[in-house]
């Protein structure tokens, strides 16, 4: 299983999760898990993604992504789960 953490930050407004979800049915990329939460206004979410079905490389859908945050207002960043873990394990 290719694991990915995506993390979106940023203003709330509506349609940032229609947005982001649209996309990774589009490219199928399957959600695992999902965590989402807004502070005084302030949009934050985390999300682990199985990229085994989809077509394009990771760099790609990391791209993609960055895209359609800065159409949105919002910073989406990607990373492979072992260089996640690895990065927050200290």
């Amino acid at each position: 299983m290719k694991k990915t953490i995506i993390t979106v930050i940023g203003q709330d407004t509506v349609g940032i999760i229609a947005k982001v979800c649209t996309y990774l049915a589009n490219n199928r990329i399957n959600i695992l898990d999902i965590s989402q939460t807004i502070v005084q206004g302030y949009f934050n979410m985390m999300m682990i993604v199985d990229m085994n079905e989809s077509s394009k490389p990771f760099g790609d859908i990391a791209s993609e992504l960055e895209q359609i945050g800065e159409e949105i207002g919002v910073i989406i960043k990607c990373d492979r789960e072992y260089f996640f873990t690895l990065m927050h394990r200290l």
